[in-house]
């Protein structure tokens, strides 16, 4: 099997924030929207746009790597220093 990196989840405004049973949800960090994918040891690394970012976050793509096989994870790459999301530090 080919696995291959999902589209990203785009949000959208709603009156009212409510989860459905077995969803969750993360706040918006200031930072650098991110999806991965993990297969068979190999880790893909890109932005929201289909950039690879791999070699810009290398201990991100090592730390993958011991994810399960056809794992995907999309979310939001952020530095949290000292009590507070760091942007400068990326």
């Amino acid at each position: 099997m080919t696995w291959t990196l999902p589209e990203p989840m785009l949000s959208s405004p709603v009156p009212e924030p409510r989860l459905r049973p077995g969803w969750a949800a993360e706040l918006k960090g200031d930072g650098f929207r991110a999806l991965l994918s993990a297969d068979s040891g190999k880790v893909a690394l890109r932005s929201r746009r289909g950039t690879e970012m791999g070699p810009a976050f290398p201990e991100i793509v090592a730390g993958a790597a011991q994810l399960p096989d056809a794992t995907a994870l999309d979310g939001e790459l952020v530095v949290w220093e000292e009590g507070r999301l760091a942007f400068e530090r990326l």
